[in-house]
């Protein structure tokens, strides 16, 4: 029987809303997923805060005809962005050990054969602005900027009209990642990825709150999965 307490589901509920988000593609869509997954009681196969992720994961239908399933895209999104292993991904989405091994094996493989896009950059540290710019070139994609403060942002997103917008969210003294997100958004719907060392800051229920929200540091995957999810427009739950 599942043993979750409701402290464990208090602390597991931010990073199950990220899940959420990142795999419907949107805030509104995923937290009414997670409140779905909620209402209808976790799975009783699956221990502890694990099992959260387990009732949301098996909210979703499987889609075997696009070119990432959507249990290709729970493995990805669970290994890569909420840092679990395959082992306890498997368990949450209901599969056997080895189908997952194999299903996230060509999961990783379509990931490189995805179109690429245009990204723009906001980030204030050059250093880590250059590593992002290697990440996302190594994924396929092209970095057509990178704005270091909320006005230059703000600028470079209405000349360049990027296809994504990955955007730190401390800017020092340059601003506020979220405010020049927020205002960029006012002209244009662009899908943006926050990167943040702190991502239960944004996943507070408070605030306007991003859909895709990525972990510093972060593996090539990570982004890759992200940027898919970004772009694509994540899965249909109906």
């Amino acid at each position: 029987m599942n043993a979750v307490t409701q402290g464990e589901l208090l602390r597991t509920l931010p990073f199950a809303r990220r899940y959420a988000r990142a795999l419907t593609g949107g805030q509104a869509r995923g937290d009414a997923l997670v409140a779905q997954a909620l209402r209808a009681g976790l799975p009783q196969d699956v221990p502890g805060p694990l099992s959260l992720f387990a009732g949301v994961s098996r909210m979703v239908p499987d889609s075997p005809g696009e070119h990432i399933t959507a249990k290709q895209r729970q493995l990805l999104l669970l290994t890569a962005l909420e840092d679990l292993s395959l082992t306890d991904a498997a368990l949450a989405i209901g599969l056997p050990l080895p189908e997952a091994r194999q299903l996230l094996e060509k999961a990783r493989e379509a990931l490189l054969a995805v179109a690429a896009t245009d990204i723009m950059v906001i980030e204030d540290e050059p250093i880590i602005a250059m590593d992002i710019r290697q990440l996302v070139e190594s994924c396929g994609h092209n970095v057509v900027g990178i704005a270091s403060g909320e006005a230059e942002a703000v600028a470079m997103a209405r000349e360049l009209r990027p296809g994504l917008i990955l955007a730190d969210v401390n800017l020092g003294p340059g601003g506020d990642g979220i405010s020049a997100v927020q205002r960029i958004l006012q002209e244009q719907a662009t899908p943006v990825i926050f990167v943040t060392a702190y991502p239960e800051r944004l996943l507070t229920a408070e605030r306007l709150e991003p859909a895709f929200i990525i972990s510093k540091p972060f593996e090539p995957v990570a982004l890759a999965i992200a940027t898919y999810q970004a772009v694509s427009g994540g899965v249909s739950i109906d």
